[in-house]
């Protein structure tokens, strides 16, 4: 199961899953060569600069796309022929007005990504208030897509809101003195 910030791909037909709310999963496949891929992304970009370096970049959108793509493509994927399939954005989190929309610049940067780098968007289910589980079959790009009433599910709200807060809240202290090497 793909967590926030994870990407996955497979050359092998596996059958990858997730849960999402106000994250966004975006399956991409290439259809003649059997390999398939998903990620599940929480922000759309925003690393702040004091946290390039220690940021998980595959819950920023831009990341987990880039990497999943170069990740398809190191298996012999082409990328003319990748195609895409787009879940989640769900309104199930509370967000601070100085958070922004955060569902609808997941859903909307998941589109215009796709579509500046020219791929079709094959299918989506976005938006909306609920959550969603969705199975991804690698080989087919078939998707088994189950939506669910997040607020009875109080698991899957309160992974969500701990998410949130690692992401809105997590700063990281460095010791004084400290030196980063790179």
């Amino acid at each position: 199961m793909l967590s926030s910030g994870e990407y996955y791909a497979s050359k092998n037909g596996e059958i990858l899953h997730t849960v999402l709310g106000s994250c966004i999963a975006v399956c991409i496949y290439d259809i003649e060569k059997k390999i398939g891929g998903m990620n599940h992304y929480f922000l759309p970009g925003m690393v702040h600069p004091d946290e390039i370096l220690t940021a998980e970049v595959g819950r920023y959108g831009m990341y987990a796309m880039e990497l999943l793509i170069a990740e398809l493509i190191k298996y012999g994927a082409r990328r003319e022929n990748l195609a895409a399939k787009v879940f989640g954005g769900g309104n199930i989190l509370k967000f601070r007005k100085a958070d922004g929309d955060v569902t609808g610049s997941n859903i909307r940067f998941a589109k215009k990504f796709l579509e500046l780098e020219g791929i079709p968007v094959k299918s989506e289910d976005m938006g909306g208030y609920t959550g969603r589980k969705i199975f991804f079959f690698t080989d087919t790009a078939k998707v088994l897509l189950k939506r669910f009433d997040a607020e009875k599910n109080q698991k899957i709200l309160a992974n969500e809101r701990a998410y949130k807060n690692l992401v809105f809240h997590k700063r990281v202290a460095e010791p004084s003195g400290s030196v980063v090497l790179f």
